[in-house]
């Protein structure tokens, strides 16, 4: 309105300012943002979830989601995790009267009584054509006997109960003196229980009128259901010793039952029944020795300042000295074990914290010393899973403090291993959970990133199987999980700044009445900006793990000063171009009073759309940076051809638009000089994105920690530490006695 009617190039009196530019831009501000909004929702460019991780199975298909990239905690449990999978057996040592044995290195050696019977039948191992299946400390154990398992048929039956197998000594090693061993029927087994930390087995010898039990299992719990009478008084020192080494150590206890009165009794018999009263017979000593993986992959996660925590059933001391020896606790770093009681007799629950001395050897391997300095007023703290248990009934509000700086948590009942996980979250951190076994298919669930090492049940319950049986897998989810967010922002960021851009270059065009062309609108949205947004989150994650963490909201200083930077890069050159265009002798005003598409070609629309089809691919390249979280860009191959290939046509359109300059409607410019110019600015747009994308990188978190001051941070488990490091804790006895 307000606009006097001209000839075809436009002649007449102009209308005001104003007038001329304020219906358009608000129609094109209004066209913009439902743009941006159909883009950001319905581009098939944007995917619904983050890249695909590379690598990874679950249930034989790849998972459509990678893991969170901002884990802080990741749980291990030890056997089969952090050590081998499988045991060795180091040898036993034979309990005779009130004091043990030296250790005997061959179990087969022993002579025939409890203890080798103990060994040979007190497991769940079953024959599958002709192979022995089952536990593999079980199938180690059970070959160093050298018994031999039989099935038993089904009509077989001993003192008037059903024989589940038969074990048959093997023939007589000579040299060895005293009766040959006979063959053992086993009468009943009650399988292994974690909860329990044992199994037990009733059997019976040919020509005994009694049948026996067998229980093998945790030392300390073994110890507690055997008379007191049995167990020596060196117990202790002699388990210690053991497992201050690293090696794995089971008891191993019999008790002679009752014979029933019938079947039916026989078969009723209970597990408390069986499991009391027993006699100790001696230790099982097996080595678990160390992957080679797990000391690097420690050190590597402690470089990058996130947490390790091993979770485990097995013994505490152990435990810990494995904790040492793979670098998870430093040796000059200093450990403390929290023991805790329940409340008996009128006394309330007691707490204590008891430093332990360093341990330099794992399985007589020296432990080693990771590549990070030592917090001294930092501690590592180590429990039991009876002591955590206390913990949460007894003393709630010391439970965070000791979870902020537990390490080891050892004897860990399944369902403790998933309480451990849920309490760690009340703390806001994010949780990474590595196991292989079905005794962690709880834990596995609970935590925010779940990995299972084992094809077996572990790999139900968990989002991610690895097909690397070791802890390697960790820093490779990590990566994948940051890269998969760094390219979601990419992308995120792209389809924002396409579509600002078209915004820019509409709005531009609305000014003058006219607009891009329907051919050109398809070639922005399907040839350039499609193919770009697919091929640009194709880079892989970094090849190393760093200390950066990619930005959790989308909404954050980094994020948006990128799009408001190259926002106003993009309207700075297209604004260049128009002028320099309007600037030439040669340029002709199209005419106005035709409405678009109809005053088409001109010359404005084609210098706006030649130099913003250059902006999508310059865009694309800009947030497709590589480190700290993706590879570099050349290794993009297919993003780089794509870029190269749709450069090189625009570059084209430009210098010689040949027969797409009528599908397009793009006006021939004759001046080589001018086409040179706007590859200038191509050029200063392309060194201008890369540079600016640069310096925020590099100069704006710097900026950001002056300018504003440094806040307390939101997470609790980030004030429990600052709380911690301002006090002495914990609170260790005086007394070196203690």
């Amino acid at each position: 309105p307000g606009r006097a009617v001209g000839d075809g190039a436009g002649a007449g009196a102009p209308a005001p300012a104003w007038e001329t530019w304020s219906p358009w831009l608000l129609m094109a501000a209004i066209w913009g943002v439902n743009q941006w909004v159909e883009d950001l929702s319905l581009s098939p460019s944007l995917p619904p979830t983050p890249e695909e991780p590379r690598g990874w199975e679950s249930g034989g298909q790849e998972r459509p989601w990678p893991a969170p990239p901002h884990t802080r905690v990741p749980l291990s449990p030890q056997t089969g995790t952090l050590t081998e999978d499988g045991l060795d057996v180091m040898g036993v040592v034979p309990l005779k009267g009130q004091a043990f044995l030296p250790l005997l290195p061959e179990p087969r050696r022993l002579p025939a009584g409890p203890l080798l019977h103990a060994l040979a039948t007190c497991h769940a191992l079953s024959r599958l054509q002709d192979t022995l299946v089952g536990d593999p400390m079980d199938l180690k154990m059970v070959e160093s006997t050298g018994w031999v398992l039989e099935e038993a048929p089904a009509a077989d039956s001993v003192l008037g109960a059903p024989v589940l197998a038969v074990m048959r000594p093997p023939p007589r090693e000579p040299g060895l003196q005293g009766t040959p061993p006979a063959p053992v029927s086993v009468l009943c087994r009650f399988p292994f229980s974690s909860a329990l930390q044992r199994m037990s087995v009733v059997v019976a010898r040919p020509g005994a009128a009694q049948p026996e039990a067998y229980v093998k299992g945790s030392p300390e719990l073994v110890a507690g259901l055997c008379d007191p009478e049995t167990v020596p008084p060196d117990f202790a020192p002699v388990l210690q010793s053991y497992t201050a080494a690293g090696y794995r150590v089971v008891a191993l206890a019999s008790r002679t039952l009752p014979v029933a009165p019938s079947l039916a009794v026989a078969q009723q018999l209970t597990r408390d029944a069986v499991e009391r009263e027993l006699s100790l017979r001696g230790l099982l000593v097996m080595r678990n020795v160390l992957k080679p993986e797990t000391t690097p992959v420690i050190q590597t996660l402690r470089r990058t300042h996130i947490r390790t925590v091993m979770v485990t059933g097995d013994n505490l001391q152990t435990a810990v000295t494995v904790a040492r020896g793979c670098g998870m606790v430093d040796p000059q770093e200093r450990l403390v074990i929290v023991h805790a009681t329940h409340p008996e007799q009128g006394r309330p629950a007691s707490l204590e914290f008891l430093p332990v001395e360093s341990s330099v050897a794992v399985n007589g391997a020296k432990a080693t010393s990771c590549a990070v300095e030592p917090d001294p007023r930092c501690s590592h703290l180590a429990l039991s899973g009876p002591t955590f248990a206390v913990l949460v009934k007894h003393f709630p509000k010391l439970l965070p403090k000791v979870l902020v700086q537990g390490t080891v948590f050892a004897r860990m009942a399944p369902e403790q291993k998933t309480e451990l996980v849920c309490q760690l979250q009340k703390l806001q951190y994010c949780v990474g959970m590595c196991g292989d076994g079905a005794n962690d298919c709880g834990a596995l669930k609970a935590a925010d990133v779940g990995i299972s090492l084992s094809q077996a049940e572990a790999s139900v319950v968990s989002p991610f199987t690895s097909s690397m049986a070791s802890i390697e897998c960790v820093p490779v989810v990590i990566r994948e999980g940051r890269c998969s967010l760094d390219t979601s922002f990419s992308v995120f960021k792209y389809m924002a700044l396409y579509s600002l851009t078209q915004f820019i270059s509409v709005l531009i065009l609305y000014t003058i009445n006219t607009n891009l062309g329907d051919v050109q609108f398809l070639a922005i949205d399907l040839v350039i900006t499609t193919t770009v947004a697919v091929l640009m989150s194709r880079t892989g994650p970094a090849l190393a793990l760093g200390r950066a963490r990619p930005p959790g909201a989308l909404l954050s200083v980094p994020v948006l000063s990128s799009l408001l930077g190259q926002v106003a890069l993009v309207a700075g050159v297209q604004l260049g171009g128009y002028f320099l265009t309007t600037a030439q002798p040669w340029f002709v005003p199209l005419n106005r009073t035709v409405p678009a598409p109809d005053n088409l070609p001109n010359y404005e629309n084609t210098v706006v759309f030649s130099l913003s089809g250059f902006q999508y691919l310059i865009l694309a390249a800009a947030v497709s940076k590589g480190a700290p979280f993706r590879r570099p860009l050349y290794t993009n191959v297919p993003f780089l051809v794509a870029l190269a290939l749709l450069g090189s046509i625009l570059a084209g359109l430009i210098l010689a638009p040949g027969l797409l300059q009528g599908p397009l409607a793009l006006k021939n410019i004759a001046d080589t000089c001018f086409k040179l110019l706007l590859l200038a600015l191509v050029a200063f747009n392309l060194v201008g994105a890369f540079l600016l994308e640069n310096v925020l990188d590099q100069c704006l978190p710097a900026c950001l920690r002056r300018l504003r001051p440094k806040r307390t941070s939101k997470k609790r488990f980030k004030q429990l530490e600052q709380e911690l490091a301002q006090q002495p804790w914990p609170p260790l006895p005086a007394g070196p006695g203690r």
